[in-house]
């Protein structure tokens, strides 16, 4: 336990993300063995809840762990008492509220012209009632789990080396690359070229870039509960919006909306600043 201290005092970042791919899918593959990770219908339904709360259960207990052995009692504290900080102006949580359905209905709307499908969900679907109760308690759990980790621990231990747009790219890529087991759980393993595009495009194409955004607004705001409710916007959004479409038309949605929010990155950048934005916590001037 000692050596595991030290090594995560040396190394927190590392060692979060190590724990927190850990425990989800050591989890996943607990729930579903290795064989059912290519299953058919019936068991995704039946072992759906399990596989979820493992993939919750890695970024919020990695970051309770691993702030225990950095900070001790005191540092899960702190971690904990920050989900009371929610004063923050009024911009920052429309900020947080909007930049997922607006970035993701403006996608829509420009690829509408061009194909029938690329159609919200929720002007497709039967059941208007059922997907935005889906959506919008999904979203709360997910955002409040997932981001008790990802901000309340991995953005702030990489904000006192990284500026704003490395942190994001980091903590971006890990977020996208966590979620690889249970795209394969929910979806098979890609079988041509085609189907590793849109697997590469799921975990990569917009997420890294979503990822800068909640960690601009995150260092403006210094909110967890902000960010929270940014994720939890952010996943309600996708369940409720994105076109039930496959194939080709699934990776030009992906790669398009992927283009619109690096778009914004590069908006953000040039109004607030690259210089600010590249600067680490620990070279501000008091």
């Amino acid at each position: 336990m000692t050596q595991l201290a030290a090594f995560a005092r040396s190394k927190p970042l590392l060692t979060y993300f190590a724990l927190t791919i850990a425990i989800s899918w050591g989890g996943i593959l607990v729930t579903v063995g290795l064989d059912g990770l290519s299953g058919t219908s019936e068991p995704l339904e039946a072992r759906m809840p399990f596989v979820y709360l493992a993939m919750l259960a890695g970024p919020s207990v990695a970051a309770i762990l691993v702030t225990g052995l950095v900070g001790g009692g005191a540092g899960v504290r702190e971690l904990l008492s920050r989900l009371l900080r929610w004063r923050a102006e009024v911009r920052w949580y429309v900020v947080a509220l909007l930049t997922a359905p607006l970035s993701l209905a403006a996608t829509l709307l420009a690829l509408a012209p061009f194909s029938e499908g690329h159609l919200p969900s929720i002007i497709t679907t039967s059941d208007t009632a059922s997907l935005l109760l889906l959506g919008l308690g999904v979203g709360l759990v997910v955002g409040i789990f997932e981001e008790l980790g990802w901000t309340g621990f991995a953005v702030p231990a990489s904000r006192t080396r990284h500026g704003v747009l490395t942190t994001g790219l980091i903590v971006g890529v890990a977020w996208g690359a966590w979620h690889f087991l249970v795209m394969i759980w929910g979806g098979g393993m890609p079988s041509g070229i085609l189907e590793l595009a849109i697997l590469t495009a799921q975990l990569f194409a917009w997420l890294p870039a979503f990822r800068i955004i909640m960690t601009w607004v995150h260092d403006r705001t210094e909110s967890l509960p902000v960010a929270m409710i940014m994720h939890a916007s952010l996943t309600a959004s996708v369940l409720i919006l994105q076109p039930a479409v496959t194939g080709a038309p699934l990776l030009t949605f992906l790669l398009a909306w992927g283009a619109l929010l690096w778009l914004v990155v590069a908006v953000i950048a040039m109004a607030d600043g690259r210089q600010r934005l590249r600067r680490p916590l620990s070279s501000r001037v008091a």
